[in-house]
């Protein structure tokens, strides 16, 4: 029977994983030291809280894309993820949250998990839209409360400066949803005052928010100051490695995301990300003025470029796997333990993905 080196909720193991029914039976073996052996490591799936598409299609192209990214995310080891909206008219962003709403209710044979929903806009601020198409409005409790019947929203990317945002923050963090501060020209204050509203991550850190300057900390300096969660894009093209380092030397539970778009597993060339057209070239995804546009990163390579900054491969597993599952309070994914999904990537020693499974699922990388 083959071995792996199986990086358990309790540390390395040298063993095999047991599973039935979807979930983790059995972790047979014995503690070891990874580097003692030249045998494939077995890791938790990853968990990918940012996914605007991949596959060559876009989630606002509705639901005859959901599908195809989710099996496009797959293939590179992400066993469950959040559909990431852009901003766009109410009406759009009401008939795209209706098809996922329904899309979520049950995976599709050789895919990803798609957890939810991520929300980012239209509640953010229109002199911080990055790549964001221009309708952003202000959140008005009642639209919100719409959409949440549509779909299961799990995160709300929001700009705390907008007035009446805060009171928003703390009402809907009281019932459960993850209100993230991103697209933002907050003030250091603001973000802190959005914190103790119940705020509790910060999107794409350092893109698309006031930066860090030693008498003006802006939101970089309240996340880096305060958060305990944060997400950033390891892409090593949208924060610099040293400015990579920092972030996870100063928030603890700092977790990773591909802020992928429909380039994701696609030749160069121009792909939709909403209402825009994007090119992808020279490994970025860029609008037409150059600005950064999401990206092409995949989840192992996220893996992979966090290693070359210098992590282990057990920290860099958990911050794509184990932290971002922590967030959404899902306390059976992203780790492996007997009773949790058996959710899990092989990779080899050069850490090229060799196998995934989801859910107890082996997937076939050429029906995927």
């Amino acid at each position: 029977m083959t071995e792996d080196n199986i990086l358990s909720a309790n540390g390395w193991v040298r063993g095999r994983l047991v599973h039935a029914h979807g979930r983790i039976v059995a972790i047979e073996g014995e503690p070891c030291d990874p580097a003692s052996n030249d045998l494939p490591y077995l890791l938790p799936g990853f968990i990918d809280l940012h996914v605007h598409g991949g596959g060559g299609r876009d989630i606002m192209q509705g639901a005859a894309a959901f599908e195809t990214i989710a099996r496009t995310h797959v293939r590179f080891g992400t066993t469950s993820l959040l559909a990431t909206t852009m901003t766009a008219p109410s009406e759009e962003i009401a008939g795209v949250l209706t098809a996922l709403g329904e899309f979520c209710e049950q995976r599709r044979a050789g895919c990803a998990r798609v957890l939810g929903v991520h929300l980012e806009g239209p509640y953010i601020n229109p002199g911080k839209l990055g790549a964001q198409p221009n309708f952003a409005h202000t959140a008005l409790l009642a639209e919100v409360e719409g959409y949440l019947a549509l779909a299961p929203i799990r995160v709300i990317t929001i700009a705390p400066e907008i007035a009446g945002h805060d009171a928003l923050i703390r009402t809907l963090s009281g019932r459960g949803v993850r209100m993230q501060i991103g697209h933002t020209l907050g003030s250091y204050e603001e973000g802190v005052a959005a914190l103790a509203a119940g705020a509790t991550s910060f999107t794409h850190l350092y893109n698309a928010m006031s930066p860090l300057h030693h008498r003006e900390p802006g939101i970089v300096g309240a996340a880096l100051a305060h958060a305990r969660y944060a997400e950033l894009i390891p892409d090593l093209l949208h924060v610099h490695p040293g400015a990579m380092r920092v972030a996870l030397r100063a928030i603890p539970c700092l977790y990773c995301v591909t802020d992928s778009t429909a380039a994701a597993g696609m030749p160069d060339g121009e792909y939709q990300l909403g209402s825009h057209t994007v090119t992808k070239c020279l490994g970025g995804v860029r609008l037409a003025d150059g600005t950064l546009a999401g990206s092409t990163l995949t989840m192992d390579q996220a893996l992979r470029n966090l290693v070359k900054i210098g992590l282990p491969i057990a920290e860099a597993s958990q911050r794509l796997s184990q932290f971002p599952a922590d967030y959404l309070g899902l306390p059976e994914r992203g780790r492996l333990h007997t009773g949790a999904w058996a959710d899990c990537v092989r990779l080899d020693r050069a850490l090229n993905l060799t196998d995934v499974m989801v859910e107890g699922e082996a997937i076939d990388f050429n029906d995927a």
